[in-house]
C-alpha cells in the first residue's frame, strides 16, 4: 500500500483539527474548523457524517462494500489503529483557471479489520478542507491472496435536509448529454455526478468524486427520503470492480459552499489528485482554435467523401489563410482519414484508419502549408467506440502526428457503449481513457476527449488532459431542439465543478442562416462572446464558419481573450438564471469579465473591486445591442469603451438569452 503520509510538507499532528469522542468514535475537522467529519463504529458497522458549522449536512452513514458470494465488507470490524495529520501547501498549475492553489486539510486514516471469516483489513481515509470534505477506502493486501470482486458499494450519504438537485440521468445512451433539470433530492433516480444541491438550510452542495484510477466511476440513487447511495457503474456481467489483491477507490467528495458561486472556485477536486508525473509540458500552451467542424454539423458540409466534403486540402488551406490572417495559429480539422461514412454516428464497429488520409485531401501537405503559415493542426480521432480496432492502431496513428510535429489530438467515442458492449463509465471505460492519456503523453501529445468518462481532477496528474466534452454542448443547437438558454447558466455550476469543457462557443450567426430550417443558437452574439469568460477551458474554439467573423469587429474579443488565468472571482450567480464571472490575464495585468442570463432580461450591477485599486483601465465592452434579445437582432453587438477604477461599478443591461463581455486593459 502506498503511504499516503509521508508527503514533503506534511506535519504529524495529535491536536490540530482532531479528537476522539469515545471508544470508537472520532472526529475531525477543517483547518478552519467549520466542515467536521464524524467518524464511528456502531454494531462493529462503519458510520460517518457531516456538519459545517452548525448545521447538519450528513447524518450517520453507511460505508464499505459487498464482495462476490454475498461477503459484506461492511461489518464486524474493529478499529487497529487511527492516524491523524494535517498538510498546507501552495502549488502552481501548468494551466488553469488559478494559477496558485492552495492545499490544506487535516487528515484522519482508519485501520479496520473484520474479526472473523477472512479477517479482511480496510483503511478508510478522511479528509477535512475549508471547502468541503472527501474520503476514500484503501484496500491493503492480505494474508489471503485473492481475486476481488465488487458487486455493490454500500457508502450512503444520508441528507440531514431536502435541497433542489440539478441533476442527469445516469446509465442513458447519449451518455452525459442531457439537460440538467432541478427537482428536490427525495424524487431523484440515479443520477450523475457532479450532483449540485441548493440545501434548505442555504448551504451549496457538489458530490462528486476525485483521482478515479483503476475502478468504477459512481453514480448516486436516491433509495429513500433524502437518502443517496453510492451505485458503482458495471461491467457488462454485472461485477461493478475487480481487481487482484489490493485496490484504492476514487475519493467520495462533499463541497460545501455558503452560496452555489463558492463551489466554482473551489479547488478540493484537483487538490485529491497527484502532482504533475509529466517531465515535459512544454509541448503544449493554452490556446483558441478554428476547425472545420461546424460546417459539418450544420449541414453545409460532410464528414464523409462527398461532393460536400468539409475536410478537403482546398479548404483546409482556406481554413488556414483565414487562421493566419486573423493571427491565431491552430486549426482542427475533423473527416480527414479514412473510414467516415454517413453512419459514422451510429451504434456499429466502425472501422476508422488513424493514419491514411481521406480522398481529396493530403495530411502532409496539409501541415506543411499550416506550418509555413504558422498554424498548427489538431489532430482528430474519432473511435466510433470501436477501440478494438482503435488501440490497434493507435501507437500508429500518434507516432504519425509526432513525425509532422502537432501536439493536440481530440479524441472521440461516439456511441452508447465501448465496443458496444461497455459503458463509458465503467472500470474499463476509466482504465482505456487513462492508458490512451498517458500513451499520449509518450508522444507529446495534449489530449482533448469527447464522448468520455467525467473529470475527476487527473488534469493536475497529468497535465496533457487538457479538455473534454462530457455534457451537452453546442453541436446541439445546429441539428437538434438545441440547449435553452438556461443551459449556459446551469452548467458551471454542475459539469464545469468537475472540469474544463470543449462547449465551442463563438457562434456569431447565432440564427444559423446556412443551416437546417428551424434550427439555431437559443442566444445572443454577446452572450456567445461572454462564454470565453463563464467556460472555462485551456483550449477555446471559435466554431464559427469564417465568413461569419470575416470584418466583424466583435472578433476583436476573441482574439483578446486569453485562455489561462491567474485568478478567478464568481462575482455573483443564481444556478439556471445568471452568472457573472471575472478572471485575470496571467501574462498580462488585465482582467476579463463575463455575464450572461437566461431567456429573461437582466441589468446587472458589477462591482470593479477585483481590479488593482492602484491602476486605471480602459473597460472595453462587447453588449447586446439596444432592443436585442434570442429574438430580436440576436447578431447585433454595441462596442464601447470606457475608463474605470476599483472603486466603480458598471450597470449593464442583458437581453433576453443576452450576455456582456469586457476586457479591462490596464494603462
Amino acid at each position: 500500500m502506498k503511504n499516503y503520509l509521508i508527503l514533503p510538507a506534511l506535519i504529524l499532528s495529535v491536536s490540530i483539527g482532531y479528537s476522539q469522542k469515545s471508544k470508537n468514535a472520532y472526529e475531525l475537522a477543517s483547518p478552519n474548523g467549520q466542515n467536521k467529519i464524524k467518524f464511528e463504529l456502531v454494531k462493529n458497522a462503519p458510520k460517518y457524517g457531516v456538519s459545517h458549522g452548525k448545521t447538519e449536512v450528513i447524518t450517520p452513514s453507511d460505508m464499505g462494500f459487498l464482495l462476490k458470494g454475498n461477503e459484506n465488507l461492511s461489518s464486524d470490524f474493529e478499529i487497529k489503529s487511527v492516524k491523524n495529520s494535517t498538510f498546507d501547501e501552495t502549488w502552481e498549475q501548468v494551466w488553469g483557471e488559478k494559477k496558485n492553489i492552495r492545499n490544506h486539510y487535516n487528515q484522519l486514516s482508519v485501520e479496520l479489520q473484520q474479526k472473523a471469516g477472512n479477517k479482511r483489513k480496510l483503511e478508510i481515509q478522511f479528509r477535512a478542507f475549508d471547502d468541503g470534505i472527501a474520503f476514500r477506502y484503501v484496500y491493503p493486501k492480505q494474508s489471503v491472496k485473492d481475486s476481488i470482486f465488487i458487486m455493490d458499494e454500500k457508502t450512503t450519504f444520508n441528507l440531514k435536509e431536502d435541497g433542489k438537485a440539478w441533476w442527469i440521468p445516469a446509465n442513458r445512451e447519449n451518455r452525459d448529454e442531457y439537460l440538467f433539470k432541478d427537482a428536490p433530492v427525495s424524487t431523484l433516480d440515479t443520477v450523475l455526478t457532479p450532483l449540485t444541491i441548493e440545501s434548505k438550510s442555504g448551504l451549496a452542495l457538489s458530490f462528486h468524486e476525485a483521482n478515479l484510477t483503476d475502478f468504477a466511476s459512481m453514480t448516486l440513487v436516491n433509495t429513500t427520503g433524502t437518502q443517496l447511495k453510492s451505485d458503482l457503474v458495471p461491467w457488462s456481467d454485472g461485477v461493478k470492480v475487480r481487481v487482484k489483491d489490493t485496490f484504492t477507490s476514487s475519493w467520495r467528495t462533499l463541497q460545501i459552499g455558503e452560496k452555489p458561486a463558492d463551489l466554482i472556485t473551489s479547488y478540493l477536486i484537483l487538490n485529491l489528485n497527484e502532482p504533475n508525473k509529466l517531465k515535459n509540458t512544454s509541448y503544449f500552451k493554452p490556446y483558441k482554435y478554428f476547425g472545420i467542424w461546424w460546417g459539418m454539423h450544420i449541414g453545409k458540409y460532410t464528414f464523409w467523401e462527398s461532393d460536400k466534403q468539409g475536410a478537403t486540402t482546398k479548404h483546409a488551406e482556406e481554413y488556414i489563410d483565414f487562421t493566419a490572417k486573423e493571427g491565431f495559429h491552430h486549426l482542427l480539422i475533423e473527416g480527414w482519414n479514412k473510414g467516415w461514412t454517413p453512419q459514422w454516428y451510429e451504434n456499429h464497429m466502425h472501422m476508422f484508419s488513424f493514419t491514411k488520409s481521406a480522398d481529396n485531401f493530403d495530411l502532409e501537405k496539409v501541415v506543411e502549408y499550416g506550418n509555413k503559415k504558422g498554424v498548427a493542426l489538431i489532430g482528430y480521432h474519432e473511435t466510433g467506440s470501436n477501440l478494438i480496432n482503435y488501440l490497434k492502431e493507435v501507437d500508429e496513428g500518434f507516432a504519425l502526428y509526432k513525425k509532422l510535429g502537432m501536439h493536440s489530438v481530440k479524441i472521440g467515442h461516439v456511441g452508447s457503449k465501448l465496443n458496444m458492449k461497455e459503458n463509458h463509465f465503467g472500470q474499463f471505460g476509466v482504465n482505456y481513457f487513462r492508458y490512451i492519456l498517458e500513451k499520449a503523453a509518450q508522444y507529446d501529445l495534449a489530449v482533448l476527449y469527447h464522448e468520455s468518462i467525467k473529470d475527476t481532477g487527473e488534469r493536475r496528474t497529468f497535465p496533457n488532459m487538457v479538455s473534454r466534452e462530457a455534457a451537452r454542448g453546442q453541436e446541439y443547437n445546429a441539428w437538434s431542439e438545441g440547449n435553452p438558454p438556461n443551459h449556459l447558466t446551469i452548467i458551471p455550476f454542475t459539469r464545469l465543478l468537475s472540469g474544463p469543457m470543449d462547449f465551442t462557443p463563438g457562434i456569431f450567426d447565432v440564427e444559423v442562416k446556412q443551416g437546417y430550417p428551424g434550427k439555431r443558437v437559443h442566444g445572443t452574439t454577446a452572450q456567445q462572446l461572454a462564454l470565453y469568460v463563464t467556460i472555462y477551458a485551456p483550449i477555446q474554439m471559435m466554431a464559427d464558419l469564417p465568413e461569419n467573423y470575416e470584418g466583424k469587429p466583435a472578433l476583436q474579443f476573441l482574439k483578446d481573450v486569453p485562455t489561462d488565468w491567474e485568478d478567478t472571482k464568481v462575482l455573483d450567480g443564481k444556478i439556471g438564471e445568471y452568472i457573472t464571472t471575472a478572471r485575470k490575464d496571467r501574462n498580462s495585468s488585465d482582467w476579463y469579465l463575463g455575464t450572461i442570463t437566461y431567456e429573461n432580461a437582466r441589468d446587472v450591477n458589477v462591482s470593479l473591486s477585483f481590479l488593482d485599486p492602484a491602476a486605471t483601465y480602459e473597460a472595453q465592452i462587447y453588449a447586446d445591442a439596444e432592443g436585442t434579445d434570442e429574438t430580436h437582432n440576436p447578431s447585433a453587438v454595441a462596442i464601447s469603451k470606457k475608463t474605470v477604477k476599483a472603486s466603480d461599478s458598471l450597470k449593464l443591461h442583458l437581453g433576453g438569452a443576452g450576455g456582456t463581455a469586457i476586457r479591462f486593459k490596464k494603462l
